[in-house]
Order: structure tokens, then sequence, then C-alpha cells
């Protein structure tokens, strides 16, 4: 396939937009600015938003169609497609449509994910030739979580989460539920009974187990629903809670376990069954379609 013809291939592609999972969260401090220093390890799952990108002669960057509630201008494709004209001088134009099934609220990082993979393909297709960490430090002014999805392995993290270090996770089988409730971030961190002085640890520690949330107990304790996922997903392995939530998940060693557990919640709770995996299915597909300019 020539160039050319890669590239007109790959602007008729679905590109994946993943979520995360944070299997560890420890808050070991704030700054001046309010924001929080945090000790973290994301990890992805093949549960994932799908995007395709149009070219648009007229310039314009639009969606296709926009998310219920959502005003165009404030999704973060849109944000993030604009970002990037505004940085290189580029001309084109898009039409970006959303396959939505990412849980919105849940923690597991769908809109960043969009915003990520906007940034990483329109970067290819319109051939702007940036670094990833100059995706990277652009992302971060959509979204601390923005960073990791454009990085794209699984990583240790520290600072706001946005120093990060790759590592390699056991690729375990996940059942995720997402509570019928929007947890507010912005309140969990404001919390005055949050814990905001964890010792940090290293990634050894995680490894041999520390895994700590430190905002569960506050989620736990303001939104039952959270509480009774967690109640019914311990059932079957560890339940924790990724980032601030709603969602929380258990991992298994075996598909079967996880089909049963899923098998079990589903009829009650809004429950996926997922993969984990170190590569973003993003960079995967971006390797091994050789969709580059």
């Amino acid at each position: 396939m020539s160039q050319k013809q890669n590239k007109q291939s790959a602007w008729m592609e679905k590109w994946p937009a993943p979520a995360k999972l944070n299997l560890m969260l420890r808050i070991t401090g704030q700054r001046e600015d309010g924001y929080h220093l945090l000790q973290t390890v994301f990890q992805f799952v093949d549960l994932c938003d799908w995007i395709t990108f149009r070219p648009a002669e007229d310039g314009r960057v639009s969606l296709h169609k926009a998310i219920p509630g959502v005003p165009e201008l404030d999704d973060l494709t849109i944000k993030a497609a604009n970002l990037l004209k505004a940085e290189t001088g580029c001309t084109h134009g898009v039409c970006i449509e959303v396959e939505k099934n990412l849980p919105m609220g849940g923690g597991l990082g769908g809109g960043s994910s969009d915003a990520a993979t906007t940034l990483v393909v329109l970067n290819e297709l319109w051939s702007l030739g940036l670094t990833t960490e100059k995706l990277m430090t652009l992302g971060l002014a959509l979204g601390a979580d923005v960073p990791i999805f454009v990085y794209g392995y699984s990583s240790w993290a520290e600072g706001v989460g946005e120093k990060l270090e790759k590592i390699d996770i056991p690729e375990q089988w996940v059942v995720i539920i997402k509570p019928d409730c929007h947890v507010n971030t912005k309140e969990i961190f404001s919390a005055k009974d949050l814990t905001r002085n964890s010792k940090s640890i290293t990634i050894g520690d995680f490894i041999a187990g520390q895994h700590q949330n430190d905002c569960l107990g506050v989620v736990r304790e303001r939104y039952q629903s959270v509480k009774d996922a967690l109640v019914d997903l311990s059932d079957f392995s560890e339940a924790r809670l990724t980032g601030t939530g709603a969602c929380v998940f258990a991992q298994f060693d075996s598909e079967d376990a996880a089909v049963y557990a899923y098998k079990s919640l589903k009829d009650k709770w809004q429950a996926y069954l997922a993969k984990g995996v170190n590569e973003s299915p993003l960079f995967s597909k971006l390797k091994f379609g050789k969709y580059t300019s």
C-alpha cells in the first residue's frame, strides 16, 4: 500500500480510545495552587470508545453528532483538534464522530481518552510531526488524565499524574461495575476527611501488594451505590475503586472466573467484562496497522 493510500484508509478507520484503571492512588501532599500530589498506577483495559475522523474541506472542526448534555464546543475532542490547529497553524478541518461506549463520570477516563486519541491520530493524519512529549504537554492543558493516554503504556505516575514511568503489570481479566451515580471529583478532593499525607511508596511496594486508594473511604461513605457495588463485587475478588470512581473493579487470574463474576452481576449492575493491557489499543493499532505519516 502506498503512503497516500495508507493515509486515505486511515481517514476511514475507527480509532480506539481505551479506558484506564487506577490500580492504586495515594495522596502524598498538596501544592499551593490546590492541586494534590499523587502516586498512582495506570493500566489500560480493552474497553474502548471508537472515533472516526473525516476531512473537512472548509477547515472547520465539528462533531458528527454531539454527546447529549455536552455542548459541542465543550467536547474534549473538539478542544483537542482546535488546540492542534492553534499550536501548529494547521488549516485543515475535520468532522469527528464518537461512538461512546465508556460510561461518563465513572473514573475510566473516557473524555480524556477521546481527547488523546484525537491529538495522536490527527497529528498523524494532518502530518504535523509533533513529538509524543509535545502532545502530552498539550494534553495536560485539556485534563490531568490526557497525558497517560497520549503516552500509551501502563505507567507509574507522580506529580498531579503527569510524571510517567513505564511499568509492566500482569494483564489480568477485569470486571468493572458502574454504579448509578456520578462522583464529584472536586467534592472528594475538597473533603476534610480525605487523607492528604500518605507516605510515598516505591514501584516495588506496589508490586508487593500495596495498592490502597486514599479516596476510597471518602467516596464509600458519601455514595451508597458505590458502597453496595464494592460489597457485591467483593464476593468474587478484591473490589477496588478506580480514581475517585464511581466505577469499581476487580481483577481475575482466569477468564472463566471473570466471566462467572460478570454473569452473576450483570443483571443487577451496569457491568463490563474486559482485559487489562499494558499497551494502549490505540498504539497497538498504530503499530500493526502501519498508519503513519
